[in-house]
């Protein structure tokens, strides 16, 4: 875990990780959630829809932005503030996701940070987009 303080944060600064979605994550979500809809459970449901399989719940790929600011940038004396995400493409049980982030901006009233961030599956395609704003509490 990282634990950089605010003045050891500088704009342009990067920190990524990787993680592969697996069928407990999915299942762990649903449980914790009670979000029972079937394009997340159920594979031929999913496949008449028209996606390859059943699709990752958008907001387990989206708690991967957590890590990012918690543990990699700033990590440890970080406080999410602000997360507008976006999602792009499905996710899939058995993708590896890459996360990375950016800092664009540093408010030293605040000492709050901009992060852009993306996560990309295992192919390079870009699944999901956010901007991050995170207050840095040391």
């Amino acid at each position: 875990m990282n634990q950089y303080n605010y003045n050891e944060i500088e704009i342009g600064q990067k920190e990524s990780f990787s993680v592969t979605v697996t069928k407990e994550n999915q299942d762990a979500f649903r449980l914790i959630t009670g979000d029972s809809n079937p394009l997340h459970g159920d594979g031929v449901y999913a496949v008449k829809m028209g996606y390859e399989g059943c699709v990752v719940f958008g907001m387990l790929t989206a708690s991967y932005y957590s890590t990012l600011a918690g543990v990699y940038l700033p990590g440890k004396y970080s406080l999410l503030h602000h997360v507008n995400s976006k999602f792009i493409k499905p996710v899939y049980i058995g993708d590896t996701l890459t996360i990375s982030g950016c800092v664009t901006d540093k408010n030293d009233t605040f000492q709050i940070i901009t992060v852009k961030a993306t996560i990309s599956n295992q192919y390079g395609v870009k699944v999901s987009k956010a901007e991050m704003q995170i207050g840095i509490i040391r």
